[in-house]
């Protein structure tokens, strides 16, 4: 197969850039897949259960304006708080989700429509995180005693930021906006939580659980409203930090809004279009496993997941039926449905119908259907996977898919592979399938991207590394392990119990 030819940038032209902009209607805007920055709040929020169209949740946007105040009048004795207590609280709120772990994770499994196998790994990690926060606390932001030049004490300590708001994502809407809670509150912050307006019953039953742990209701407190909440929790002068999950969208919004304000820290983990590479490998059925994982589990619905399967020639015939005999394979179905369902439902109709129009809109573009996505429900947001050969496709956009599509892209070699993984203005996961280890050595030098994998999925992380992205998907404060340096700010200190000093130059005599 001869080599197409490359624009000079080896990201995309202006041109591709302006026209990926342009598809963003038509192929489904990468901001489909949770909490958007640009809709109108509604003053009642109704929460129902994707699988089934039933009510799960009713409620009403709260006051920013008060929850701020309560949390600033709760900051200084938490930060105060010595930190071996901090973290006891902290065990206690893992101990109280272990006591309701399975309740948690059938109310996960019914306001998201994911299975309930999945929703109750989730619950396991919010348990997880308490252990992983400890010791990252310690590890990257513990007091560290220094050299002195003044013969005193030289030490670097950290301070809380203060009111930290959280914005959750409606995927894991307990993990995620979690690995943000536990961490700032062991560093010594208070937190206002805002869940997606998607999944605000989930939202609430976490906040339960730090309350029942008896941390007091001023330190961790849990807002519900839709954008504009969002807004005003954002931009509010006495919120000293943002840490945000969700869209690509929203989160250039947020920072665009805080730009002119340096001293409020912001962390942002947005998505990904992220590539897993194919090169030569015995491991055909293996491989197709890892690409499954990688593209459809939670119905695609992770900033991680693979959104390009990229193939050199002389694997195509081979890796991509055997992609596409798997997942006809795969069982879509409710959340505890018997046997249990690989991937569920995508979170709401609206999701759906997004995912379903770019599927066609690829088509038109020059793609070649592999795997026909369906819709078996109109009514509801079931959609088997989609795989699409968009080897051919006119100015493929450049935008996050945020569901159970797979656009495959077929190569000559290695070295266009690599290029086009990078064809992207997102950085966060990226995947090699196959290959030697001095060929990973080379795809982990060209890659942009904060997780570089090797025959693992893309959706693979250590809870012991930090876990962001670079370009769109993140700006430089990778959370998990991480986590701990965006909580606290290092303070230097010279110190002595006693003043001691003296000027031996440029004074004149007594």
């Amino acid at each position: 197969m001869a080599s197409r030819p490359r624009p000079p940038d080896r990201l995309r032209s202006a041109k591709r850039s302006i026209d990926a902009a342009r598809l963003t209607h038509h192929l489904g805007p990468d901001s489909s897949r949770r909490e958007e920055y640009h809709t109108t709040m509604a003053t009642e929020l109704v929460s129902t259960e994707p699988a089934t169209g039933k009510e799960i949740w009713r409620g009403k946007s709260g006051n920013v304006d008060s929850a701020i105040e309560r949390a600033r009048k709760a900051m200084r004795a938490w930060s105060r708080e010595p930190l071996a207590r901090r973290i006891e609280f902290m065990r206690r709120f893992a101990n109280t989700v272990r006591k309701h772990a399975e309740p948690f994770a059938e109310l996960i499994a019914r306001e998201t429509g994911k299975p309930l196998w999945e929703a109750r790994t989730e619950v396991e990690a919010v348990i997880g995180k308490v252990e992983i926060s400890v010791t990252a606390y310690a590890e990257r932001t513990g007091m560290k005693k220094l050299n002195s030049a003044l013969q005193g004490t030289a030490a670097v300590r950290h301070k809380p930021h203060g009111v930290m708001a959280v914005l959750g994502p409606y995927n894991f809407p307990a993990h995620l906006p979690n690995g943000h809670i536990v961490p700032a509150l062991i560093a010594g912050n208070v937190v206002i939580f805002k869940p997606s307006e998607k999944t605000p019953a989930v939202g609430e039953f976490l906040t339960r659980c730090f309350h029942e742990a008896k941390i007091p209701e001023g330190v961790v407190q849990c807002i519900h409203g839709g954008v504009e909440t969002g807004q005003a929790l954002v931009e509010h002068w006495m919120v000293d930090g943002v840490l945000f999950t969700g869209s690509a969208r929203a989160g250039i919004a947020i920072n665009r809004k805080l730009a002119s304000d340096p001293g409020k820290i912001v962390a942002l983990e947005m998505g990904g279009n992220n590539p897993i590479v194919v090169v030569d490998t015995p491991k055909v059925e293996d491989a197709a496993a890892t690409i499954i994982q990688s593209a459809f589990t939670t119905a695609g619905q992770r900033c991680t997941a693979a959104r390009r399967l990229i193939v050199v020639d002389s694997m195509f015939d081979k890796i991509v039926p055997a992609v596409k005999a798997l997942a006809e394979r795969l069982i879509v179905d409710e959340p505890f449905a018997d046997p249990q369902p690989f991937m569920g439902c995508v979170i709401d109709n609206g999701t759906a119908d997004l995912l379903s129009e770019s599927f066609v809109a690829l088509m038109n573009r020059g793609g070649t259907p592999i795997m026909h996505m369906r819709r078996p429900d109109e009514k509801l947001p079931f959609l088997s996977p989609g795989i699409l050969d968009a080897t051919d496709v006119h100015e493929r956009p450049d935008i996050e898919l945020f569901g159970p599509l797979l656009q495959v892209i077929r190569v000559a070699d290695f070295e266009e592979a690599i290029y086009e993984a990078n064809n992207t203005r997102y950085g966060l996961s990226a995947s090699l399938i196959g290959g030697k280890p001095s060929d990973f050595d080379h795809f982990w030098d060209e890659i942009r991207a904060g997780i570089v994998n090797w025959n693992r999925p893309t959706n693979g992380a250590s809870s012991a590394a930090p876990f962001g992205g670079v370009g769109l998907s993140g700006n430089h404060r990778p959370a998990a392990f991480y986590a701990a340096d965006y909580c606290a700010y290092p303070v230097a200190s010279n110190e002595m119990e006693q003043p001691r000093a003296s000027i031996g130059v440029g004074v004149k005599d007594a």
